[in-house]
C-alpha cells in the first residue's frame, strides 16, 4: 500500500508476487477535501447522496489524457507506476467521504487502454477477485460502513466518463434501498416457506431451463423472469453464501470466469458493443447477513442495435419497469452467441 501525492491510499494487486510498485507520485495535489451529505427521504424512507464537488470531476478524456493508464513517458495519471495488473485506489472526486461518511475507491483492472473484461485472461481474473475481496473485508472495518457496493460503468451510453477498463467500490453509511427491500423480502419468505428466497428462485430457474444461459458445477447464470432490463443477467453460486469472502477457491475461480463469459456475451451483442452495468450484490455489514446471497449481475440499456432504453415517465416517476425485451428472448440470445468456458443450457 502507498500513498499518492495528496495523501490518498493506493493499493496494488499483481498476478505474480515479487513486483515493485514502490513508486511515488510527482504531482502536486491539494488534499481532498469532500463536500458529500446524506440526506434522509421520509416519505420513500431512503437516502440520497449530495454531490455538488463532483461536477467538476475529469469527463471523457482523450486516450493520451486517460488518468488511469500507467504514467509511462512522462505521464501524470493517478497511477505512478510504469505498469501494473490490478490497482486500487481512492477516488479523487468521491461521492462519499467527509460529513457523509463512507469512502469510494476506483479499481483498475488493467493497465490497457483498449481491453475489455470479459476478454480478461484467468490469472486477471484471479487478481480482480483477490483485489474486490480485500478492499469488501477492509472498508466493512471502516467505522460507520454499512455496505460495500462494487459496480463498473462500461460505456458512456450508460454514463461512464472514464473508457479506461475500471469498476468503482462505494462504502456507503447506510444499506441502499434496493438491497434492503430485498432483504426484507427474504426474511418474510424464510418466515413463511423456511430457507433461502434466492435459492428457491435459482432451483426455480434450473427447472424451468428457459431462461438459463450458461452454467457451471458450482455457478449458474440467468436472465430472472421478472427482468427489468432488455438484457439482464445474474450470475449465482448454487451454494448459500453472504460475500465474496465466503466463497470458496474452485467457486471462485468458477464465479468469475462465468461472469467473463456473460460479459464477454454482452460485449457481442450489438456492433459497436453496448453499454452496461455490472455489480455484485453481497450481504450488508452488519444486518440480515443470513438472508444475503450473494450474486454479480449486469445489464445494458440497449435494447436493439440503434436503439436504448430510457428510463422515462413509468420507471423513473412512478418506479415501475417496462421491458422491450421479453426476457426469455433475451436468454436465447445470449446462448446463441456461444461462450468459450461454462456450458451452455439447452
Amino acid at each position: 500500500m502507498g500513498r499518492l501525492a495528496d495523501g490518498r491510499e493506493i493499493i496494488y494487486f499483481d498476478d505474480v508476487p515479487g513486483l515493485d510498485r514502490s513508486v511515488p507520485d510527482p504531482r502536486s495535489l491539494p488534499r481532498p477535501e469532500p463536500r458529500s451529505e446524506v440526506r434522509y427521504d421520509p416519505v420513500l424512507d431512503d437516502w440520497v447522496v449530495i454531490a455538488a464537488h463532483r461536477q467538476i470531476r475529469t469527463h471523457l478524456p482523450t486516450r493520451e489524457e486517460c488518468p488511469l493508464c500507467p504514467s509511462r513517458g512522462g505521464g501524470t495519471g493517478e497511477i505512478p507506476a510504469a505498469d501494473y495488473h490490478v490497482v486500487a485506489f481512492e477516488n479523487r472526486f468521491p461521492s462519499l467521504g467527509g460529513p457523509a461518511g463512507g469512502r469510494c475507491e476506483v479499481v483498475c483492472f488493467t493497465s490497457d487502454h483498449h481491453a475489455r473484461f470479459g476478454a480478461l485472461p484467468a490469472a486477471r481474473l484471479d487478481t480482480v477477485m483477490r483485489a474486490w475481496t480485500d478492499r469488501t473485508r477492509a472498508l466493512s472495518a471502516l467505522p460507520g460502513v454499512e455496505y460495500v457496493f462494487i459496480f463498473e460503468n462500461q460505456g458512456a451510453g450508460i454514463g461512464a466518463t472514464l473508457q479506461h477498463p475500471h469498476g468503482q467500490i462505494y462504502a456507503y453509511p447506510f444499506v441502499p434501498a434496493t438491497l434492503a427491500r430485498a432483504l426484507e423480502s427474504a426474511e418474510r419468505f424464510r418466515r413463511r416457506e423456511g430457507g433461502c428466497l434466492f435459492c428457491s428462485m435459482v432451483a426455480a430457474e434450473e427447472r424451468a431451463a428457459v431462461r438459463v444461459v450458461a452454467e457451471t458445477e458450482r455457478m449458474i447464470a440467468f436472465v430472472p423472469e421478472a427482468a427489468r432490463w432488455p438484457f439482464e443477467v445474474h450470475v449465482y453460486p448454487r451454494r448459500h453464501v453472504p460475500d465474496l469472502e465466503a466463497l470458496d477457491e474452485r467457486e471462485r475461480v468458477e464465479l468469475m470466469m462465468l461472469y467473463a463469459e456473460v460479459l464477454d456475451r454482452f460485449d457481442r451483442l450489438f456492433d459497436p458493443r453496448p453499454p452496461y452495468v455490472a455489480h455484485v450484490v453481497q450481504a450488508p455489514v452488519r444486518r440480515s447477513r443470513e438472508q444475503a446471497h450473494l450474486s454479480l449481475r449486469v445489464f445494458t440499456s440497449q435494447r436493439a442495435e440503434d436503439k436504448l432504453k430510457f428510463l422515462a415517465a413509468s420507471e423513473s416517476a412512478a418506479g415501475a419497469f417496462i421491458n422491450d425485451v421479453l426476457p426469455e428472448d433475451a436468454a436465447r440470445r445470449l446462448r446463441d452467441l456461444g461462450g468459450t468456458g461454462a456450458r451452455p443450457r439447452v
